[in-house]
């Protein structure tokens, strides 16, 4: 069976450049679409967090400022209560072996730029993924978990995306950020790509490195690995 380790960000808040807390978690459809499509292809996915800690959801993910209409919010409410079991006993990231699983994912929400963006051991785990050819996939804010790779990065020079300036700047509390995901991306020396449109889906496929830009990404990311796990299988 595909093993798939699926992380989650810990964080809570996401901390601003004047010190204020910014309420966060991890992006509802980033985690439960490409769950279901994982799930569903037969894989088997352990979620996990750093230390272990129970992961919340970004309630903005719920609402329809965060593009989730009444329709959509109620459906991903209750998948995620249908998930309860697997978000209230994760894994400890700090604990797992990425030569175990075929597959590692890491969905977004702000909480990858609070925790995930500076956790050494997820950084380790990252660059050893990457320099072995497995496959490797990050999704909106998650390719801040790439910095923690350390500088020089391993991931210098590999085509990326993740969530835009443009997009990034579309949320007000976002103007008041200590940095923002694709200005880092881009001096830490990876060649950064967008879609044309602000949160249309765009999926970049370089070697065993998947990324998407925003949580219009989700599934087309998702289903990429799913088609590409299939040929390697």
């Amino acid at each position: 069976m595909t093993q798939v380790l699926m992380v989650l960000s810990g964080a809570r808040v996401w901390t601003l450049e004047d010190g204020t807390e910014h309420p966060t978690g991890f992006w509802a459809e980033e985690f439960i679409a490409p769950y279901d499509i994982f799930t569903e292809a037969g894989y088997d996915v352990t979620v996990a967090t750093p230390g272990g800690v129970k992961p919340v959801v970004d309630e903005i993910s719920l609402s329809i400022s965060g593009g989730a209409d009444p329709l959509s919010a109620k459906k991903l409410k209750s998948r995620l209560a249908e998930l309860a079991d697997v978000l209230e006993n994760p894994a400890d990231l700090h604990d797992q072996n990425e030569e175990d699983y075929d597959l590692v994912f890491y969905p977004g929400g702000h909480a990858p730029m609070e925790d995930l963006a500076f956790d050494e051991y997820s950084g380790r785990m990252l660059a050893q993924r990457l320099e072995a050819g497995r496959p490797l996939a990050l999704l909106c804010h998650a390719p801040a978990a790439i910095l923690a790779a350390g500088n020089p990065s391993p991931f210098a020079g590999r085509k990326v995306t993740g969530l835009s300036n443009r997009e990034e700047l579309m949320n007000s509390f976002a103007k008041k950020a200590k940095w923002l995901l694709e200005d880092e991306l881009v001096a830490r020396g990876m060649d950064y790509d967008k879609g044309l449109l602000p949160f249309t889906s765009h999926v970049v496929v370089d070697g065993n490195l998947y990324t998407g830009q925003n949580p219009q990404s989700s599934k087309k990311l998702a289903k990429t690995l799913v088609e590409t796990l299939g040929e390697q299988g």
